[in-house]
């Protein structure tokens, strides 16, 4: 198609990085949001460039959404965005099927345009009810609302890095094509330290990481992972709501970059039988107005007493936890000890099959890393269920957690506690609660209800980042 009469925007990737860099400062500062709406409207209003805005949201599983609208269109109806509720899994019923859509001012990124086409911005979006209230089965809204509510009443920041771990497959569409071939391809038997310049692999993470860059994430360091044809970006932490939503765009640049050089980027948890999964190990601190809460120079690990509670009540509510942290029958592949699993419900400073890790840190740095997230966890639930039990869940009756416990080796096992679970039904609201565990036992009666040693295609198919409804009905 000629495209010598079309002038959409593109923007190199060293003035992109700029400008999403100050917009994500922004953000942090705590801009008040009516200047921010101004300043981007303004924004929108002036550059002739820009053809639309994409606005995303996230469903009750964590799976993206997104839509394209006028930029014109967007501008006169700002406060009036619908959408059909109903045909999002985990949301509304049909016959209550319209939802409204806010704008997140602050959540507000330039794009590369060889990446999603010229002419484009994004902007995370809130989902509402009909009378303009936040939907409760809206996990980032409710993310949002509570590091606010922190904010507010105890001056914290909540901080999160995530480490998201995916494979690079050949082919494009390979999840949705894996109940017709039974296989995926790997693009390089190559591991951590044998990928070489100009590998398919290396060319894919050069590509990925150069676009998470000029979008503001703060690039710290990419590699293959250990795996045959895996690979791990990461980036520096930031405010709880901002870094889910980096998970989101992690995601989203990946399979993107990959389609384009006609392969796969998977974030399933196991897709191979026999090698190493995938994981979304989550750093997390709370900083107050001038210091890093969780760090103690004389505490056990450098942490402090206020750290090890956030730790052993996340520990304590472990099995109550396991279904949002790992909510696929294929996550439970990932949980075996035979390839570093994570699966204890114990912390430690060495130990990488413990559940929670106390990393090497700081004033600066100090943290917990939660290494049992699985990489198709909903990040706002993940990150918002571990915040809320770690701040306000309840401490075991000696104050430690009992450290002689495993994650459960199955999905079914795993929605059980979460129904049963009081501090869930507390947290989320019996609604959610229910909703959830009903979505995640549908997609597990679908597959076999033992897992055995390989992968099976409805465990593939049935996954909710990967099915559809044409592959939904294929049972």
């Amino acid at each position: 198609m000629n495209t010598e009469l079309r002038e959409f925007l593109e923007i190199p990737y060293a003035q992109l990085e700029e400008m999403n860099l100050s917009a994500k400062q922004q953000r942090m500062d705590r801009t008040p949001v009516d200047v921010v709406r101004e300043e981007r409207m303004r924004y929108l209003t002036d550059e002739r460039g820009i053809k639309a805005v994409t606005v995303c949201f996230s469903d009750l599983e964590g799976r993206l959404h997104m839509l394209d609208y006028d930029k014109k269109f967007l501008l006169k109806s700002a406060d009036n965005l619908t959408f059909d509720g109903s045909s999002i899994r985990g949301f509304s019923a049909q016959k209550e099927s319209d939802l409204r859509l806010g704008l997140d001012w602050n959540a507000f990124y330039w794009l590369p345009s060889d990446v999603f086409g010229p002419g484009k911005v994004l902007i995370f979006g809130e989902v509402l009810e009909r009378d303009g209230t936040p939907y409760a089965a809206d996990m980032r809204s409710r993310l949002k609302h509570l590091s606010e509510s922190y904010y507010q009443q105890h001056g914290y920041t909540c901080n999160a890095a995530n480490e998201i771990e995916g494979f690079l497959f050949r082919g494009r569409h390979a999840e949705q094509r894996y109940y017709e071939t039974g296989k995926f391809e790997f693009i390089t038997t190559s591991g951590y330290y044998h990928t070489l310049p100009g590998d398919p692999l290396r060319d894919f993470i050069d590509a990925a990481a150069e676009a998470q860059r000029a979008m503001g994430f703060m690039n710290e360091k990419d590699h293959p992972e250990v795996a045959p044809s895996q690979f791990e970006m990461n980036y520096s932490y930031t405010e709880v709501t901002a870094a889910a939503d980096q998970v989101m765009l992690y995601k989203l640049l990946c399979r993107q970059i990959a389609h384009k050089l006609d392969m796969t980027a998977s974030f399933l948890p196991k897709p191979v039988t026999g090698v190493n999964g995938s994981g979304m190990h989550t750093n997390m601190s709370i900083s107050g107005e001038k210091s890093n809460l969780f760090y103690d120079a004389a505490g056990q690990d450098s942490l402090s007493s206020f750290a090890w509670d956030y730790v052993h009540r996340i520990l304590h509510s472990a099995p109550d936890l396991c279904l949002i942290l790992n909510s696929s029958v294929n996550s439970y592949r990932r949980l075996d000890p035979h390839f570093e699993a994570p699966n204890q419900i114990k912390a430690s400073a060495i130990d990488r099959g413990s559940m929670v890790r106390i990393p090497l840190g700081n004033s600066k740095s100090a943290r917990i890393e939660v290494r049992s997230i699985a990489p198709d966890a909903n990040p706002y639930l993940a990150i918002y269920a571990l915040l809320r039990v770690g701040v306000e869940g309840p401490l075991p009756k000696s104050g430690r957690a009992n450290q002689d416990r495993l994650l459960f080796d199955n999905i079914y096992d795993a929605i059980d506690a979460f129904e049963g679970s009081k501090i869930i039904r507390e947290m989320l609201s019996e609604e959610v609660q229910a909703k959830f565990a009903q979505l995640k036992r549908d997609s597990a009666d679908r597959c076999p209800r033992k897992l055995g040693t390989l992968i099976k295609p409805a465990e593939v198919q049935f996954h909710h980042e990967v099915t559809n409804q044409h592959l939904w009905n294929q049972f």
